[in-house]
């Protein structure tokens, strides 16, 4: 970072800025575009004042595409962790998908988590066009827990958006990514609006993976139409995973199906993990009372 020539404001300039585009943008005129225009708003970036960053933020949003070379140097190159956080909160604002490699960069190389979590925010804005950058940071087994779940997190906020292209990662050969996608498909599938999405629960808790199984008996015991639900979930109770027999009977508590009593019985009678057992009996007692 120490190679880019950074300009600083005094708290003066950055005001008489801030009230020079707050006035433009009330009136609804345009904001000057030129590159030294833009590379004097970036630099009031750095303020210390939260208000009039958003002011000068909002200056560069409405600029739009033009003003993106500029933050996504700034998002990148600066010495100033205040900088880079508004730099990559403004790139959510135009939301433009050749912003995307830098983001991703960024994403992947900064360690500040604000600057994190506003990168992958501004990934989120531009909904089926990032979906493929998320779901490489899923996939990458060097990416952290942080990381997946802010990538996990970006996918639910596109998935209502751009649900056929996280169908198709269902598909997928990586079960991190298999996963991150039903995960961001639960509101489409637990509508059933369709004999796909059937198909594609079904599949799942059929899935190699017992993480994906468990997400599947999860969203089953959020549907409504427990005379379907029941027997797949009747059947997840012997899965060999005892993560998916814990949320199978959990779902099937939550769904309040006491014709499930018997089953669950059968498979307490049977259980070896101390942890399931209680939730077994947990759900006999919760069904028996109801």
């Amino acid at each position: 970072m120490n190679d880019f020539a950074e300009t600083q404001l005094s708290q003066e300039e950055a005001l008489d800025l801030a009230n020079h585009l707050k006035e433009k943008l009330s009136a609804g005129l345009p904001i000057d575009a030129d590159p030294d225009s833009i590379a004097i708003m970036v630099a009031g970036l750095g303020d210390p004042r939260g208000l009039l960053r958003r002011q000068i933020s909002e200056g560069l949003g409405s600029i739009g595409k033009a003003a993106v070379p500029a933050l996504c140097q700034a998002m990148r190159r600066s010495d100033q962790v205040t900088v880079r956080r508004a730099a990559a909160k403004t790139l959510t604002l135009i939301a433009d998908r050749n912003s995307l490699p830098d983001l991703l960069t960024t994403f992947l190389t900064d360690t500040d988590s604000v600057v994190q979590g506003s990168t992958m925010g501004a990934m989120a804005s531009m909904g089926k066009e990032s979906i493929g950058a998320i779901l490489s940071i899923v996939e990458n087994v060097d990416s952290t827990e942080m990381q997946i779940g802010l990538a996990n997190w970006a996918l639910t906020i596109i998935g209502d958006r751009a649900p056929e292209t996280l169908k198709g990662a269902l598909t997928s050969d990586n079960a991190r990514v298999r996963k991150a996608a039903i995960s961001a498909l639960a509101s489409q599938i637990q509508s059933l609006n369709s004999q796909e999405d059937r198909d594609l629960l079904q599949k799942s808790l059929l899935d190699s993976c017992a993480e994906i199984r468990s997400e599947a008996v999860i969203l089953l015991g959020n549907l409504e139409d427990s005379e379907w639900t029941l027997p797949l979930l009747s059947s997840a109770l012997s899965d060999q995973e005892s993560l998916v027999r814990k949320n199978t009977a959990l779902s099937l508590m939550k769904l309040g199906c006491s014709s499930s009593i018997p089953n669950l019985q059968t498979q307490l009678e049977s259980e070896s993990d101390p942890v399931v057992r209680n939730v077994l009996q947990l759900a006999i007692d919760r069904l028996q009372q109801s």
